[in-house]
């Protein structure tokens, strides 16, 4: 057997993020539970990729397409099952708030103005086949606010300042967790 080259995590800067599914929900091409998203690539970085084992696919061609080849993107699952929990942390112009696994289904429905992220290798070997998968280790995602959002952004909360110290978030599922009050952040 090869020893098998040792990749560093990539990070993408002004990331272009794409079929989000933070929530793990069931879709055509993701089986429920499974939490991820897609990473558009820049072609130069494509074969690179490629040649060092990352899943590299692409978009289905376009029948208008002028000859350039589709969108490169990669697959980047959201695990919160083994190891080190990703950190998925949501930036407005007022503050950042770093996200619990029960809320990061926030990110599906989020209307982004940027991202950045990292992704770490993940060297798979299944009868005979390998590759690498990418797993996320941390994004940072940044929201576009909207001038009511910015006009009011400095005007104290109240249900804040009369918040408990725990408070009860309820996740997608159903599940009641309880968690600091001072981790949930009101936009």
């Amino acid at each position: 057997m090869a020893t098998e080259k040792k990749l560093p995590p990539i990070t993408f800067e002004n990331a272009d993020i794409r079929f989000k599914n933070f929530s793990g929900e069931e879709r055509t091409y993701n089986k429920k539970g499974d939490r991820n998203f897609v990473v558009f690539l820049n072609e130069e970085d494509v074969e690179p990729m490629i040649a060092d084992g990352w899943n590299v696919k692409r978009l289905k061609p376009r029948e208008d397409s002028d000859g350039t080849p589709p969108q490169a993107f990669l697959k980047v699952a959201v695990d919160y099952g083994k190891g080190r929990p990703p950190k998925v942390v949501l930036v407005t112009s007022q503050n950042k708030t770093q996200l619990p696994e029960e809320l990061v289904t926030i990110i599906d429905y989020a209307d982004i103005k940027q991202v950045d992220l990292i992704i770490t290798p993940y060297h798979w070997d299944v009868n005979g086949n390998t590759g690498i998968k990418a797993y996320l280790k941390s994004i940072f995602v940044t929201i576009n606010e909207d001038e009511l959002d910015l006009k009011y952004s400095n005007v104290p909360d109240s249900a804040i300042s009369a918040a408990p110290e725990r408070m009860a978030i309820e996740s997608s599922s159903g599940d009641v967790y309880q968690v600091p009050a001072s981790d949930v952040h009101f936009e």
